[in-house]
């Protein structure tokens, strides 16, 4: 397959970062099926990604039309067999083995042979995954960043089993909805993960040891080291709860005690402190909310 034959591809799973990629891969002029499980979640997804071209076409990027284009190329369902005939199938669902499980299953039962399987995990093993489906050849890790219209990386991980056609294709296929893409081992983490959560984890126990105010810290990083946002900001941002199971993913897979979870982000999450979307994580967001 190549990348001038696809002319529609697949979207499963409409949170932030599915309503990301079906957005820059319909910017880029391709067909985008979303799918998901309630029409609820992609009526979220469908919101998220109006607001964020009407962004766009304000910084003049794009004509309102151009907007309008966009939109009209996106359809969304909750019935998996609405892929059967896509070529490239991204997959952006929950960070869970056993949910990606159940995915893959469904989608071997509905897919061709020669479909691409292009997940989206941060932190599970491509190689593991891979194994799940009929055709392991054809599964690709391709690690995205939050917000992906955005953050312009992607991170292509070959598992032990993919094919080099596949991560031709994937490489390809990263550039042509406008990202620059990296390609790393399939090892806990890839490249950015694995620098980047022990820096949270080594941010969460300075603010638990009392070192520093959550202000302090991410002032400390943003204006020291020029990050455009602080490490406990972040958290709030992508989720404490994600955060908190991402961690346990990569103390599960190294075994090594400086990937453990701080007690504190347990309390957290016990106390429903899991960020902004919850309108209260490492700060309030209450009046915001």
């Amino acid at each position: 397959m190549k990348l001038e034959d696809i002319k529609t591809v697949g979207m499963a799973g409409a949170g932030s970062m599915g309503a990301g990629i079906a957005q820059i891969a319909a910017m880029a002029g391709l067909q985008v099926k979303v799918v998901d499980m309630s029409e609820e979640v992609w009526g979220r997804a469908k919101k998220t990604i109006v607001k964020s071209l009407e962004r766009v076409v304000k910084k003049g990027t794009i004509t309102e039309k151009e907007m309008e284009e966009t939109i009209a190329r996106i359809s969304f369902s909750t019935d998996v067999a609405s892929l059967k005939d896509v070529p490239f199938i991204f997959e952006a669902v929950f960070e869970d083995i056993n949910v990606k499980k159940e995915l893959f299953a469904k989608l071997d039962a509905v897919c061709g042979s020669d479909t691409i399987y292009a997940t989206n995990t941060s932190s599970i093993s491509i190689t593991e995954m891979a194994a799940l489906v009929k055709n392991p050849a054809n599964f690709i890790g391709m690690h995205f960043f939050n917000p992906v219209p955005v953050m312009k990386l992607v991170e292509v991980i070959p598992a032990l089993q993919t094919a080099p056609a596949t991560k031709d294709l994937a490489l390809d296929m990263a550039k042509k909805i406008g990202k620059t893409a990296i390609t790393c081992k399939d090892t806990p983490g890839f490249v950015v993960n694995r620098l980047f959560v022990p820096y949270i984890i080594d941010a969460v126990r300075l603010l638990e040891e009392g070192v520093a105010s959550a202000e302090d810290i991410d002032t400390a990083m943003k204006l020291g080291c020029n990050m455009p946002m602080g490490p406990l900001e972040f958290q709030d941002f992508a989720g404490v709860d994600i955060g908190y199971h991402v961690i346990n993913i990569f103390h599960e897979y190294m075994k090594q005690e400086r990937f453990a979870a701080p007690g504190l982000l347990r309390n957290m999450i016990k106390a429903g402190y899991v960020g902004r979307k919850a309108g209260r994580g490492f700060y309030d967001y209450s009046e915001e909310k």
